[in-house]
């Protein structure tokens, strides 16, 4: 994992900011410290480094937006974190805030400056209350952590961004390999504290390349700090307008032709559907990596910034469980989404959430349970969009929404057919008619006040995908723009009264 990141804070800086455009916050230190030895140091480190300390903060534009940064130096003192490093990032963080900037921070560090002991220690808390403050803003606070990033930095300020960037085989951690060693008598295990390890356990947000890091950053900020109003949904740049009338309402299709059509291996899927529909992507790691079963991105769909979570039913040559994991980090999005003031869109397609004894002790049941609260109560708007297989809780647990749109062959129901027909009939014969008599598909689901629209498929998503996903990606633009127009208490009450009535067509109109 190397001893250092490679680049110095200075040309990390020149990778992000646009040439000539980024200006110093940095002001002279305080008072020198009294150890002579200890004023040595400082003065080999600055003449080895070029810097005055181990901290460069300031302003800049990334693709022509201003941004507030902060970069550590991890040739001055390994980067380690002084009452002056921590005086000088707290300011920079402040003027950010004050500014209403968005705010970048590039760590690499050991942790905390053990010459300076406890007051060293202690000035974390100092940065964790102006990044807090910041957050709270509503302003972006995005993290790139640089090999190594360890102790309290990356207990602290380095871990607090909304997102978390890392840069590949960084070493991430707590406590260092040689403190631990000698603590514990063994080695550390190499991968423990490795980017990729902490990506596929959804504490990093994306394992990125230095190189590629600017337009990530262009991409992310799109989304989070975007300038001037949603373009409208309808001439969104990027995703095409209306190509043509829209089909004309069909009989509803049979539902057990529906199921088979969804479990189709080239039936487009929520990474397809974004790919076709977005104006900015930015996708995000999630547990088990590019290959788990949830999607995560900040994207701009149809002009409007959201934050979408969504399963990908279909791996390679095989169905993609949905764990308590997964569900864990579709609680920690829909805070984030709130925290960014983001609508959240959820994609719904999923063969169900994993059968197993080590997914019952890691609490499926409970994790589905709290995503059901974390959404019913979440105070940004919600669009939930059912795309194709809707199987048991792991399908039910992201369909709290505002508003629900369903593809034409989507269905949702509490077992898939096969295991309906078993509970009921013994054997697994019946699936076809347990489907057609359960009331599963998407009209269905419309009738009994689920459903808000449903997206016609000609015949089915997976022999039309671009025409498919355009009509989708029209129809989620214009839910997300709907959404956006409802103030904030009237949405609430709708949504509470939307989730009491669901059901009552079965029985008949309900009261106003």
């Amino acid at each position: 994992m190397g001893t250092g990141s490679a680049r110095t804070a200075r040309q990390l800086l020149g990778l992000l900011v646009d040439p000539g455009t980024f200006r110093s916050w940095d002001e002279p230190l305080g008072p020198r410290p009294p150890d002579a030895g200890y004023r040595a140091a400082l003065t080999r480190a600055r003449e080895r480094s070029g810097v005055d300390e181990a901290v460069i903060t300031g302003v800049g534009l990334i693709a022509g937006r201003e941004t507030a940064l902060v970069a550590s130096e991890f040739g001055f003192l390994g980067g380690s974190i002084g009452v002056a490093t921590a005086e000088r990032i707290t300011r920079a963080v402040e003027r950010a805030t004050a500014g209403r900037l968005p705010l970048v921070a590039l760590p690499v560090s050991g942790g905390t400056r053990m010459q300076e002991g406890s007051a060293a220690f202690l000035c974390m808390l100092r940065i964790t209350a102006a990044v807090q403050a910041h957050r709270a803003a509503g302003l972006p606070y995005l993290t790139y952590l640089r090999n190594p990033t360890m102790g309290g930095v990356f207990a602290s300020w380095g871990t607090l961004g909304q997102l978390v960037f890392a840069e590949p085989r960084a070493r991430l951690g707590f406590l260092g390999p040689r403190v631990y060693e000698e603590l514990r008598g063994v080695e550390l295990p190499a991968d423990v504290q490795l980017a990729e390890t902490l990506a596929e356990r959804g504490l990093v947000d994306a394992v990125v390349a230095p190189e590629e890091l600017r337009e990530v950053l262009r991409r992310t900020l799109a989304v989070l700090a975007p300038d001037g109003a949603a373009t409208t949904p309808a001439v969104a740049a990027g995703t095409g307008a209306a190509t043509g009338p829209e089909p004309a309402p069909a009989e509803p299709p049979d539902a057990w032709d529906s199921v088979r059509r969804t479990r189709r291996p080239d039936r487009p899927g929520t990474r397809e559907l974004l790919r076709r529909t977005t104006d900015e992507l930015v996708l995000l790691d999630a547990p088990g990596g590019r290959d788990g079963a949830l999607v995560r991105a900040l994207a701009v769909l149809r002009g409007r910034p959201a934050l979408v979570v969504g399963q990908q039913r279909q791996g390679p040559g095989h169905e993609r469980p949905f764990t308590a994991a997964d569900l864990r980090a579709v609680r920690r999005s829909a805070r984030l989404a709130e925290q960014l003031g983001l609508p959240l869109v959820t994609v719904v397609d999923t063969a169900g959430a994993e059968l197993s004894a080590a997914a019952e002790l890691d609490g499926v049941a409970v994790e589905i349970a709290h995503c059901l609260s974390t959404l019913l109560a979440l105070r940004t708007p919600v669009l939930a969009v059912l795309l194709g297989q809707g199987s048991g809780g792991g399908a039910l647990a992201l369909l709290p929404a505002d508003r629900v749109l369903a593809a034409g062959h989507a269905w949702l129901a509490p077992l898939p057919p096969e295991g309906a027909s078993a509970i009921v009939h013994r054997d697994g014969t019946h699936a076809a008619e347990l489907a057609r008599s359960q009331g599963i598909g998407a009209e269905d689901l419309r009738a009994v006040g689920l459903v808000d629209v449903v997206v016609p498929e000609l015949p089915d998503a997976a022999d039309e995908p671009a025409a498919f996903c355009d009509r989708l990606g029209r129809e989620i633009g214009a839910a997300l723009g709907t959404l956006a127009a409802v103030p904030e208490p009237e949405r609430l009450t709708a949504r509470a009264r939307r989730h009491r009535r669901l059901g009552d067509a079965l029985a008949g109109p309900a009261d106003e």
